[in-house]
């Protein structure tokens, strides 16, 4: 059975997407900024970003009755490439219970010129 997900930002009816979509134990959420309503968190500053994105992802993956230790993988999107370290350091700290597979890519730009990363996250509920 598939379950969309929505947090009812006005960008989910303009690109015609969902939050997070899920179907059975597997939930795969969207990319994530650091962006709350119009307002951009952490305005030059990767790592305040970077932990707002995935406790956003938590909240998102907690409203499906899923958790952090579920993801599988991440994959990650940064402007600058040099700023790798930062983000490996917040992102081995949430998630040092569970360490999803990740990919990390620079490239050029994001939506806005004031977001310096955006991460998507795949989790999966082992069967019991």
């Amino acid at each position: 059975m598939r379950t969309n997900w929505s947090s009812n930002t006005k960008w989910e009816k303009v690109f015609g997407y969902s939050r997070a979509v899920q179907i059975g134990n597997t939930i795969e959420v969207s990319g994530t900024t650091a962006t709350e309503g119009a307002t951009i968190i952490g305005h030059g500053d990767i790592t305040l970003q970077t932990e707002y994105i995935i406790k956003k992802i938590e909240h998102a993956l907690v409203e499906a009755d899923f958790c952090l230790a579920d993801v599988v993988r991440t994959r990650i999107f940064i402007t600058d490439i040099s700023q790798w370290e930062e983000v490996a350091k917040v992102h081995s700290y949430l998630f040092e219970d569970c360490l999803p597979a990740c990919t990390l890519v620079e490239v050029s730009k994001l939506i806005h010129p004031d977001l310096l990363i955006e991460i998507e996250a795949t989790a999966i509920k082992e069967e019991v």
